[in-house]
């Protein structure tokens, strides 16, 4: 459920089943966490859930459960590190230039019409004082 929220893709495989015993055998033999339990401190072979991508180890449940809580899953999972979202759009890189060009050009127009205001305000007042 966590890996279909942040939509990372994944295989179950349930060891369980008849035919996945190679499977159960890889896991046992490759998994570095034994996953002791209280009634079996410790264990022979590693206990399920094991998170592998293929044939790399990631970690048992609780390393999974804890990558999740600190939000460094991708890490744990050995996924490609997701890129940092550009600053500008479709990889052209004048893009921030225009975004910033089209801020100041706001800018601008609004000083613009604040100084026409404030403008024709004197405008007007020296008119006035020069018709008196």
């Amino acid at each position: 459920m966590i890996m279909d929220s942040k939509h990372i893709e994944y295989t179950v495989i349930d060891i369980t089943e008849p035919g996945q015993e190679a499977e159960k055998d890889f896991m046992q033999t490759n998994a570095q966490h034994k996953g002791c339990t209280i009634s079996d401190p410790n264990p022979r072979h590693a206990l399920p859930p094991q998170l592998f991508n293929d044939t790399e180890y990631c970690g048992d449940y609780d390393d999974f459960d804890m990558a999740n809580e600190v939000d460094n899953l991708e890490v744990f999972l050995k996924l490609a590190a997701p890129a940092p979202e550009p600053e500008h759009k479709n990889g052209d890189e004048s893009a921030p230039a225009t975004d910033a060009a089209a801020e100041d050009e706001d800018e601008n127009k609004e000083n613009k019409t604040e100084d026409n205001g404030a403008a024709g305000d004197g405008a007007e007042t020296t008119e006035g004082a020069n018709e008196v």
